[in-house]
């Protein structure tokens, strides 16, 4: 170990110390881990699950080993040098929430690096924030102490991880837990990104249940594991407990951050979705976003809402420029239309309508982005936006209106889609 100088401690662990290195010929900053019991043989220092574990995962969001050193019968794990970790994080914001897009920034990458875990057979069993090393904009997943082949046999080990993200599993002693228990612990650790503070902070593990208990409710008896020990939680169940609204527990979340942890945090494991599936969530597709429905009142003005579904299915080359289809079935009254018809009168082609669809013998209704009371808004904005709808309502012509069910707009303004829509008649088959 003379090749390395120890700068500071790091951190003191129940199997060993971390300190901040730095290799003498090289000058890379390490970080070192001096194990606390000793090895006689260098067997043992291979046949370590860390040491296995780490050997064995090669992905860029879980921490390289560089080096194995035994000297004087001590064990040291030399591996790459991290800045920070994700609970050193949290701490520092001071009450300033994490945005959403940082939350699936830091999410995403657990999520990778527990999949690639998982599909290489180990386990973590204890994440938590101060087990994710953080440098830049990298995450990277760390101290395998308590790592575990998938294919080694259980009982498994009861105390696993931090009892706030521990999962209901291993706190019911059930010995035949899953790699669900990651999962687990993954959504424990994206709602407190959200809040700055843990959602179940138990101070003994019955206290851990009760918390649980009042976030999900109480558990039906079939979403338990087998060997689940639910006598634990005879106490909690003399007293009925709902579950809570957790979009109010986490005002800050959005409804697809409030689904992701309700997903993870499943009582039952079998309906936690594994990491490959989790990133497949909505919430880590932000750019597919669905807009909230209309103001009903607003759209009284103009007869009947609509059922609106989004699609977005193309991104050009300019950051500028998206593409978004929509489809709308709508009946509004004859009333409606001779409003749309006095309301477009006057206003410009190219801001209302694009004309530029014929031949096709099926009608469509068009909506535009413009309210009845608005007029067209020659601020320039660099965006634009191109929209297509059909219907299979035939509705008699209305003169004066461009036919056409496309909407080109090359300047947008910021809030222009709060407005409400309206409706006109055209049909199409191809752009000219």
């Amino acid at each position: 170990m003379e090749r390395y100088k120890i700068l500071r401690e790091l951190g003191d662990g129940a199997c060993g110390c971390v300190y901040k290195a730095v290799n003498m010929a090289t000058l890379e900053i390490v970080a070192i881990k001096k194990m606390k019991r000793k090895f006689y043989y260098w067997e043992e220092c291979m046949n370590l699950r860390e040491v296995k574990a780490l050997r064995r995962l090669d992905h860029p969001n879980v921490v390289k080993l560089k080096e194995v050193v035994r000297e004087n019968n001590e064990l040291f794990l030399v591996l790459e040098y991290m800045e920070h970790n994700l609970y050193q994080i949290i701490r520092e914001r001071h009450g300033k929430p994490f945005s959403e897009e940082e939350i699936r920034h830091y999410t995403s990458q657990v999520l990778q690096g527990l999949d690639h875990m998982h599909k290489n057979a180990y386990f973590h069993r204890d994440l938590k924030p101060e087990n994710l090393l953080v440098t830049g904009n990298t995450l990277k997943i760390a101290d395998l102490g308590l790592a575990r082949e998938l294919l080694s046999a259980p009982p498994y080990t009861e105390y696993v991880s931090t009892r706030w993200y521990r999962a209901p599993e291993v706190l019911l002693q059930s010995s035949s837990y899953t790699p669900a228990i990651d999962m687990w612990a993954v959504g424990a650790i994206v709602a407190e990104l959200f809040t700055l503070s843990p959602i179940f902070p138990g101070d003994s593990e019955i206290d851990q249940l009760y918390k649980i208990c009042n976030i999900l409710g109480l558990p039906e008896r079939s979403s338990l594991p087998g060997g689940a020990d639910v006598s634990r939680l005879l106490n909690i169940s003399f007293s009925e407990i709902l579950p809570a609204n957790l979009s109010l527990v986490i005002p800050n979340a959005s409804p697809e951050a409030i689904d992701l942890i309700k997903q993870l945090c499943s009582w039952d494991p079998m309906k936690r979705p594994t990491a490959e599936e989790a990133l497949k969530h909505p919430f880590f597709h932000a750019w597919k976003w669905v807009p909230t429905n209309p103001d009903e009142k607003k759209l009284d003005r103009i007869g009947a809402i609509p059922n609106l579904e989004l699609n977005l299915w193309d991104f050009r080359d300019q950051t500028d420029d998206c593409f978004l289809g929509l489809t709308l079935a709508v009946n509004p009254s004859d009333k409606s239309l001779d409003m749309i018809h006095s309301v477009s009168r006057g206003l410009a082609d190219d801001i209302l309508f694009g004309s530029a669809f014929q031949d096709d013998e099926e009608p469509s209704v068009y909506w535009s982005l413009l309210p009845p009371n608005q007029n067209p808004l020659p601020t320039p904005v660099d965006s634009s936006l191109s929209l297509s709808f059909s219907s299979s309502i035939r509705h008699p012509s209305i003169g004066g209106v461009p036919l056409s069910t496309g909407l080109s707009l090359s300047s947008l303004q910021p809030n222009m889609l709060d407005c409400p829509v309206l409706a006109a008649r055209s049909s199409f088959r191809h752009w000219l």
